[in-house]
């Protein structure tokens, strides 16, 4: 059976109706509870006059007081304080002169003089009053306090997704630039097919890097066709000697990773990798769910970093290409999962470099069931994720760019 979406409102969003419900509880209350002590102390029935005069006076002097407490509260604490405790003894007084004299009236006078009288009833408008502005003042308190956090909320939430665009954004320049600066080589060599391809490649991947949200997170199978159509600049550069290979599970495929995580691991294996060596090198890419962890691991046959002992740490605080890369990853890590994730490198003794991140499983949400994911679309086609080995071949281009001079120094 289908449920209706009711969602509650809350009591205080519309605080003046919230002020007015509040109110008219209260006295109420205080009303039905002096009409039962009435009641059951056998007072006459015309008494219930003077309870109703009562409970209708406290109601308009509490209202005069909630705009007085109101203008006060945002005040210094010496003033508003001194001026409440001033504000209060004089509702009390009047309380207790109208509560005096509807009784003086209602017993046509009385041996005991008014002042007598009006002292017995000042103990009474005196709770009920001070009750009620303490109770005030605690609710708008903690309104205040909430409305704080609300704030402090946003603002975090907006410095977080600052934080996180900054990351993004500051990968972009390294791989712009050493686009740029091979299709110049192109243009140079009057190679303008091979140049026009590898802009055309460069516009679909800047402009999937403009609709995608810099917070916001993608599936596993998304990231990778992103990465293709990443590669398949970077093959115009290098030709065969940039191999890669892909081993992406079925369940990985659909996992949820922050948008563009993985962008800076291949331009360094590319970077360290692949143009560090004549013969090139392989970059591996991997993706498998562990239990609740997706593990994502990403490695090359590059040099490595043989006779030093470095770690993950140590390479995000080192001042270098590498470690602007690995420390905005970890950084973005950090925002994105606190400590509840896993970034290790390994660099085996006979060369090459490994990155290791596992992340908590987060299952994509699709709006209706059987809803295919989204594909991008671009020169770069992509193969269906899967437990399968996925080769991917360089593409001839025609045009001997990896050997072409360059007009720049790489990023």
């Amino acid at each position: 059976m289908a449920m209706l979406p009711i969602s509650p409102t809350p009591f205080f969003k519309d605080k003046n109706r919230a002020f007015w419900r509040l109110q008219l509880l209260g006295w109420g209350g205080a009303l039905i509870l002096r009409v039962a002590t009435s009641v059951a102390n056998e007072r006459p029935l015309d008494f219930l006059i003077v309870v109703l005069i009562a409970a209708i006076a406290g109601f308009s002097i509490s209202t005069v007081l909630s705009v007085v407490y109101s203008y006060l509260i945002n005040r210094s604490p010496l003033v508003t304080w001194t001026a409440t405790a001033v504000a209060l003894m004089v509702a009390v007084a009047i309380s207790a002169f109208i509560n005096a004299w509807t009784i003086d009236v209602y017993q046509g006078g009385s041996e005991a003089g008014f002042a007598q009288l009006m002292l017995g009833v000042f103990y009474i408008d005196m709770t009920l009053l001070g009750a009620w502005s303490a109770l005030y003042y605690a609710i708008n308190f903690f309104l205040q306090v909430e409305h704080q956090a609300d704030r402090l909320e946003r603002l975090e939430a907006q410095a977080t997704s600052a934080q996180l665009a900054m990351l993004r954004y500051q990968l972009n320049p390294h791989f712009l630039f050493n686009t740029l600066n091979s299709i110049s080589t192109l243009v140079l060599l009057k190679q303008t097919e091979p140049a026009n391809a590898m802009l055309t490649r460069l516009s679909s991947f800047l402009r999937h890097t403009l609709v995608t949200q810099p917070g916001g997170k993608v599936t596993v199978a998304q990231e990778v066709e992103t990465l293709k159509l990443y590669l398949d600049i970077e093959r115009m550069r290098f030709e065969e000697r940039l191999r890669t290979d892909f081993r992406i599970d079925d369940r990985a495929a659909h996992a949820c990773i922050p948008s563009f995580l993985l962008q800076p691991l291949i331009e360094n294996a590319i970077k360290y990798g692949v143009s560090a060596q004549e013969e090139g090198a392989r970059i591996s890419l991997s993706a498998q769910v562990i239990g609740s962890r997706l593990r994502v691991i990403v490695s090359d046959t590059g040099p490595g970093l043989q006779g030093t002992q470095r770690n993950a740490e140590s390479l995000a605080h080192t001042p270098s290409s590498t470690g602007v890369g690995l420390a905005n990853i970890r950084d973005r890590l950090v925002q994105a999962y606190g400590e509840n994730h896993r970034f290790d490198i390994e660099t085996p003794p006979d060369g090459g470099f490994t990155v290791i991140i596992e992340l908590p499983y987060e299952p994509e949400e699709r709006e209706e069931e059987g809803r295919q994911p989204a594909k991008l679309t671009g020169p770069s086609s992509v193969a269906s994720p899967g437990a399968a080995r996925t080769d991917t071949q360089p593409q001839d281009t025609g045009a001997p760019v990896a050997n072409a001079p360059q007009t720049g120094a790489n990023a």
